[in-house]
């Protein structure tokens, strides 16, 4: 006998109703289907340092972390998440209390909002944002209250004005994320002063996520919101190996905050994975340990690779914002006689043979991002050679 289901409810819990295929998912099929060049999604197409990949390797050979690792994670990678932001920052962390390994950064910001907002709390976000805020945002019942960056002398800005006026007394929380997925903008140490100030004076609770810390460009500067005035108690600071040491398949991320913080959001985090990652715990312990000549060499070659897809762009007709920060640039499709950025990028494959994705899911306000187009650079230097000569035929 069939299960009864009933016509009149859909299955899908109505918190996630809006929230179908990722964009991701469909531009990697797109490109596979087409055998395109996929600059959309946001992975390497090279492993990181082969002595981290090795340490991970030496773990599952000894036997470290092939069961379950503790809750908190592996006292070696705590520890070195704590002298790592000792070290860069000046934040003193106690690893034990104030440290939390997480199934990469996207759990850290999903247990996050799921401890600390309850239904009918507004969390005030920087727009465009990666997608799975909204996601998590909708999960823990909360209301999202986007603030949008806007394009300004080649760069998108925050309007301070703009942030305050969002800020309500039902918000709960600021969303944060410097440098920023996907405009490559870096909050300045002013912006950032601002908003730490916003938050102490309205009594707010901020998430950061600062997981392209190491990707910094030209006079840029990354500059932790914990790190200021009253920020230290308030803010649950989100870090992860993946973008920084390029393996993202390994899925290794950390929270770091008061003990208070770190207990709440460890409360949601073992009901979602409980722990991951074992072995690869202690190779990212080893990689946080890199010396500083590795982040360096790591940033120049980023650096490089922004430089030379930007001018491709460029030449292909494209306005280009080129980021300050991240693996990413956005672009506006405009000059090239477009303002749809999801006809375009459907249409961009059979066109040229690149994949790239639409800015536009990265806002509620749809509008405000639909001539916008994101590309990734994190790729060979031979395959973003190729990617810009395809490109090139857009200018005719």
């Amino acid at each position: 006998m069939a299960a009864m289901t009933s016509s009149e409810r859909p299955l899908l819990n109505r918190r996630l109703a809006e929230f179908g295929t990722t964009i991701f998912a469909e531009m990697s099929a797109l490109a596979l289907r087409t055998g395109s060049i996929n600059l959309g999604q946001g992975f390497p197409d090279t492993d990181g340092p082969d002595e981290v990949r090795e340490a991970a390797v030496r773990a599952l050979r000894e036997g470290r972390g092939n069961q379950y690792p503790p809750g908190p994670g592996v006292p070696e990678l705590r520890t070195a998440i704590a002298a790592h932001q000792q070290r860069r920052y000046g934040l003193s962390y106690d690893p034990d209390a104030e440290v939390l390994v997480t199934a990469g950064a996207t759990e850290a910001i999903a247990a996050a909002l799921l401890a600390l907002v309850e239904p009918g709390d507004e969390v005030v976000a920087l727009e465009p944002y990666y997608d799975s805020y909204a996601a998590s945002i909708a999960m823990a019942g909360g209301t999202r209250v986007p603030v949008t960056l806007r394009p300004d002398a080649g760069a998108f800005r925050l309007d301070l004005d703009e942030l305050r006026a969002a800020v309500t007394p039902r918000t709960r929380l600021l969303l944060v994320n410097t440098p920023h997925n996907p405009t490559g903008t870096v909050l300045t140490r002013a912006e950032l002063t601002a908003v730490a100030e916003l938050a102490v004076e309205r009594d707010l609770l901020v998430v950061t996520d600062e997981v392209y810390e190491h990707l910094v460009y030209d006079e840029a500067e990354h500059v932790p919101l914990a790190t200021l005035p009253g920020m230290r108690e308030r803010t649950v600071t989100i870090g992860s190996a993946g973008k920084t040491f390029s393996f993202t398949g390994w899925k290794v991320g950390w929270v770091t905050a008061t003990p208070n913080l770190v207990a709440a959001v460890r409360s949601a985090k073992q009901f979602l994975t409980y722990v991951a990652s074992g072995p690869f715990q202690y190779a990212v312990a080893e990689a946080l340990r890199l010396p500083d000549s590795y982040f360096a060499d790591f940033r120049a070659d980023m650096l490089a690779k922004r430089d030379l897809l930007a001018g491709g762009l460029e030449r292909a007709g494209f306005k280009v914002f080129r980021p300050a920060g991240t693996y990413f640039i956005t672009t506006d499709i405009r000059p090239l006689g477009e303002s749809d950025g999801f006809t375009f990028c459907r249409a961009l494959p059979e066109r040229c043979g690149v994949v790239a994705i639409p800015n536009a899911v990265f806002y509620d306000h749809r509008e405000q991002g639909a001539p916008f187009v994101r590309f990734a650079f994190c790729k060979r230097t031979g395959v973003l050679e190729e990617a810009a000569t395809r490109l090139k035929t857009l200018a005719g």
